[in-house]
């Protein structure tokens, strides 16, 4: 398989890391997940702006422009034959240099840019059936609006969901819903849809950005505002939403129903509306 390493394509094998690559040592970098269908990027701008943003809020000064990373991201496509699946890509902020919480200085080091290609067919059968998901209180650091590759709060409360056999998480912080596990979280109550606004404590996901926009052009209402639990448990219809997820039903919490346990016409609706926002950039699917 071929990967992106510091701004080259190259074989998968010909590929070392750094025994100091400070993504390695603290966690200090972003991801981004880009999906793909025929070959072609679903949102890669609205990727990249992210990243772009995220690097700044952590003092992360890019040895690349937008356009520069997304040649690349196609060309690593291309050499990979990639049809349906998705792109990881990850900076770190750089290598070469003793372990030190300090960031490296002007010069010391580069940051590390790589990246790679999977095979992934849609989730057709969850995206139709929905899933199940658990509560539990929101344990992660304050600045969850940044896609950091330092996951260990996200990986603690996915596997909370799998010590009991469900698909994922719902947090909550002091009982204000914030996110999923690996996604973003909408509510329905009477017709409107409920999601927490954008802002330190959620990542403000892709995904979520182009259901809003779809839901506006189509009439349906979507209020941003905190909202708790007891929500949940009177809501008409929940979803999830994510790049690799699209907008997935949640048809049972903490073991009970989401109303008649089935996909809601809302729910249905909106991925209706998503997966025509794909066609339109990335042909039939």
């Amino acid at each position: 398989m071929k990967v992106i390493w510091k701004k080259e394509i190259l074989d998968e094998h010909e590929v070392v890391v750094d025994f100091h690559d400070r993504g390695y040592q603290f966690g200090d970098g972003l991801y981004e997940v880009i999906r793909v269908h025929n070959g072609k990027f679903f949102t890669l701008k609205e990727h990249n702006d992210r990243l772009f943003n995220g690097a700044k809020k952590i003092d992360l000064e890019l040895p690349f422009t937008k356009e520069e990373l997304s040649t690349l991201l196609e060309e690593l496509v291309l050499a990979n034959n990639l049809d349906t699946g998705y792109v990881y890509l990850q900076v770190s902020r750089g290598d070469g240099i003793r372990r030190n919480h300090i960031f490296p200085g002007q010069g010391e080091s580069e940051p590390v840019l790589s990246g790679f290609t999977v095979e992934l067919a849609r989730q057709l059968d969850k995206i139709e059936n929905g899933v199940d998901v658990v509560v539990i209180p929101d344990k992660r650091w304050l600045n969850c609006d940044i896609k950091s590759i330092s996951l260990l709060g996200n990986v603690l409360a996915k596997n909370e969901a799998t010590k009991v056999g469900a698909h994922e998480v719902i947090q909550h912080r002091d009982g204000i819903v914030t996110e999923c596990g690996s996604s973003n979280v909408m509510v329905i109550k009477d017709n409107v849809v409920y999601t927490h606004p954008n802002d330190n404590l959620v990542l403000p996901g892709i995904t979520k950005y182009v259901i809003l926009n779809e839901a506006a052009k189509a009439g349906i209402k979507v209020v941003e505002c905190d909202f708790t639990i007891d929500l949940l448990a009177e809501a008409d219809e929940v979803f999830l939403s994510s790049t690799l997820s699209e907008v997935m039903p949640i048809v049972e919490i903490d073991g009970k129903p989401v109303a008649d346990g089935k996909a809601g016409p809302i729910t249905k609706k909106l991925e209706e509306l998503y997966v025509a926002a794909i066609e339109r950039e990335c042909g039939k699917i």
